[in-house]
């Protein structure tokens, strides 16, 4: 799905209860390490602020008077504390750092396993791009919010508390103007933070729609280039990189205005406090220290100034981080399991369509009114121009989807009575474009059977054809696929398809459009295994190919969500109706293709026979 027609939600990223409930809970089950984490701040906070105000006794109770008893006794305390400092500074980083990593391992396995319960429409709406940068982007921030961004709005609200304290206690005319001036310094650091979330957010989207991009054009690489799309693919990413990148200098813009508008607002605080001293000390109303004091707790307040707002618009990200995240946690699988789902041990029976209807938007309905009864054992093969609703027959089937109206029968019983898993994992499917992971042939075989024995697995790969290739390559099933399977041809990525399919020991076996990718002699080949595997079990063939449904018990002709002709490739011959239309200009084109009678003959070199 191009990024472009993806309309992601919008979120306010404004703190509500329930959300902020939400975010504490990720930190409940650590609750001692945070408690741990915060006490350990304050420590540091405060004993930074009461250094300060050591500073100032050493200048005026030991240098200024002269007395080294005083001095010493100041300088045992200062050391002594720097210890406990720097153990509390040791404890808040060992114990925030184990803390982010958990939350980001909870909430990343918590959204990965959410994921395997989404049903298939979610990923058919949803760019996998998208996906991704929830599951990464958004965690690392949440989890980046809830440590480190704690951690300084604790150290910064105590820094400029503990320093508006020491200020008052040394001289509250002086503390008044700083206090006087704080809000202002406030309300400048969070209007500046909030201009520049502002374009962070329209990076953030933008951001999306680049990994989006990405995605597509690498995972499509082969098209792209057996297309010629490069420079149209430049050109759509360049213009996707160039609103990124506008918003991206507005931020710094406005990143670099920021300080120096919070540092003349601190001038004129410093000013007023220098000023003012000079009057103070003339009437003895402060010490030399004390005017030192006051000068560093102002630039002491200013970095947690800065801090706050910065904490304050990476909350705002966040919390619009964790909507996102609660939004992916709350979406509901469109296919549940009843509270009275059951395993009927088995899926061998009949299975029966009845009065099925589907659609997947409103009022266009994709099957209408199909009704079929299959008999167990049985192999049906479904034709058709694409777009027909034979997939999704299958897809109802597999239950990936459920019939809007209608249902479906195995054995008897109402699927939706049964339980997901005992439907699915009696199913096997092939696909047309075989999936492989990265990994060894042999792990992919036993994908869905983890304990199968190297027997089990030489003769499920020797019933589809694949051991024959497979014992030709220089590790056997032991070699590497690579990512997707690329290190392997199409026709020998579906055997391998094949061979998983068979290890499952399917009781119901589906195959769509399993050799529409591959040549003829690999065609052959799966055919042999496909054969070999169909007996004794309920099958369904969809292929465009008809000369690889000749044997099926019966052939469907589906038209616009229902079934337009039904009955043995003989039968259908000599009703010489749609089947037979499509039969005939295929096998036409195939001899065409074959002899190439209409070429006309070269007879440039041609002896003349007198």
């Amino acid at each position: 799905m191009p990024a472009d027609q993806f309309k992601e939600e919008e979120f306010s990223g404004k703190l509500t209860g329930e959300v902020f409930s939400r975010i504490l809970s990720l930190l409940r089950p650590y609750w001692l390490r945070v408690i741990g984490f915060l006490v350990t701040v304050i420590i540091v906070s405060v004993l930074d602020a009461y250094f300060t105000y050591l500073g100032m006794q050493i200048v005026d109770q030991g240098i200024l008077t002269g007395n080294r008893e005083m001095l010493y006794r100041i300088l045992i305390r200062y050391g002594s504390l720097i210890l406990v400092q720097s153990a509390s500074i040791f404890g808040f980083v060992y114990l925030v750092g184990i803390l982010g990593e958990r939350i980001r391992y909870d909430l990343r396995q918590k959204l990965f396993n959410h994921l395997q319960k989404l049903s298939l429409s979610y990923y058919s709406q949803t760019p996998v791009g998208w996906i991704i940068s929830r599951v990464t982007n958004d965690t690392e921030r949440v989890a980046e919010l809830m440590t480190w961004g704690l951690l300084d709005a604790t150290w910064g609200a105590v820094n400029i508390i503990t320093g508006l304290i020491f200020m008052f206690s040394i001289n509250w005319k002086l503390a008044l103007i700083v206090f006087a001036i704080l809000p202002i310094l406030l309300y400048t650091a969070v209007q500046f933070q909030k201009r520049i979330l502002t374009q962070f957010r329209t990076v953030r989207k933008v951001n999306s729609k680049i990994t989006a991009s990405h995605n597509e054009n690498i995972s499509g690489v082969r098209v792209v280039k057996a297309l010629g799309r490069e420079d149209k693919n430049l050109e759509e990413f360049s213009e996707l990189s160039d609103e990124m990148y506008t918003a991206g200098f507005r931020a710094a813009w406005l990143s670099a205005l920021f300080l120096p508008g919070v540092q003349i607002i601190s001038a004129f605080a410093i000013g007023g406090i220098i000023w003012y001293s000079g009057v103070q000390i003339n009437f003895q109303g402060i010490t030399i220290g004390g005017i030192s004091a006051f000068l560093s707790y102002m630039t002491f307040m200013m970095w947690p100034i800065q801090d706050l707002a910065r904490v304050f618009a990476e909350l705002q990200r966040a919390i619009a981080s964790a909507e996102r995240i609660f939004a992916l946690e709350d979406t509901t699988p469109d296919v549940l399991d009843k509270p009275s789902a059951y395993d009927p041990g088995t899926m061998r029976g009949d299975i029966s369509f009845e009065h099925l209807f589907f659609w997947y938007e409103d009022e266009l309905p994709v099957i209408k009114d199909l009704n079929l009864n299959i008999k167990r054992g049985e192999t049906i093969a479904l034709v058709g121009s694409t777009g027909g609703g034979k997939t999704t027959i299958v897809n109802l089937l597999c239950r990936f989807y459920e019939p809007k109206r209608g249902r479906i029968l195995i054995g008897g019983h109402d699927y939706t009575d049964l339980s997901l898993e005992a439907i699915q994992s009696r199913i096997g499917i092939v696909l047309q474009t075989p999936h492989l992971f990265s990994g060894t042939i042999k792990e992919n075989i036993t994908y869905g059977r983890l304990k199968a024995s190297q027997e089990e697995i030489e003769k499920a790969a020797k019933l589809t054809r694949a051991h024959q290739f497979i014992e030709r390559l220089e590790k056997g099933y032991d070699e590497e696929v690579g990512e997707g399977g690329v290190l392997l041809s199409v026709g020998q990525k579906q055997l391998i398809s094949l061979s998983r399919a068979v290890l499952s020991d399917p009781e119901i076996f589906i195959m769509d459009e399993a050799t529409s990718s591959v040549d003829t002699l690999t065609e052959a080949l799966i055919q042999d295994g496909m054969e070999a595997v169909m007996k004794g079990r309920t099958s369904f063939i969809i292929a465009h190919r008809l000369s690889t449904i000749k044997r099926a018990d019966r052939i469907l002709v589906i038209e616009d969500g229902q079934i337009a002709e039904m009955g043995s490739h003989n039968e259908l011959l000599r009703l010489k109706g749609k089947y037979f239309n499509l039969y005939t200009k295929q096998f036409r084109s195939e001899r065409e293709g074959a002899y190439n009678i209409f070429q006309e003959p070269d007879i440039s070199n041609d002896k003349q026979v007198d």
